[in-house]
């Protein structure tokens, strides 16, 4: 099985939502023959707390107003290091970097096909010196 044409769309209006608040190493899996809670995970990162909730907000407000989709599910707000938006079929998480990089999701779903993102709905690349 594979991801739906729905899920692929709330994939790509998540990710350019992200990438427009400047979110890093967006990528997103197709984990539907692994789950079957959800079709896609999509992972992206940010330096700091205060962006991790600028990312949540535009991601959300995006999914609502351009597909109609509204999170079943909010976790993690609070401390604002590692939200999860659960949509269903996509799911969508936001993590501070020291949180992506300790857990590791990457090396958990490598296996899964990735979603190929739009050109603009990457994200900015995570350079090693910090920038």
């Amino acid at each position: 099985m594979t991801a739906t044409d729905r899920t692929v769309e709330l994939v790509n209006i998540a990710a350019a939502a992200a990438a427009d608040k400047l979110a890093r190493d967006i990528v997103a899996y197709d984990v539907s023959d692994q789950l079957v809670i959800t079709d896609a995970f999509l992972l992206c990162s940010a330096p700091n707390d205060r962006q991790v909730r600028a990312i949540v907000d535009e991601v959300e407000e995006r999914l609502l107003r351009q597909a109609g989709a509204k999170p079943v599910r909010r976790e993690g707000e609070r401390d604002g290091r590692w939200v999860l938006l659960d949509y269903v079929d996509l799911v969508v998480h936001i993590q501070h970097e020291e949180e992506r990089s300790y857990y590791g999701l990457e090396r958990l779903w490598k296996d899964c096909p990735e979603i190929a993102l739009p050109e603009g709905a990457r994200g900015v690349e995570h350079v090693a010196d910090g920038t």
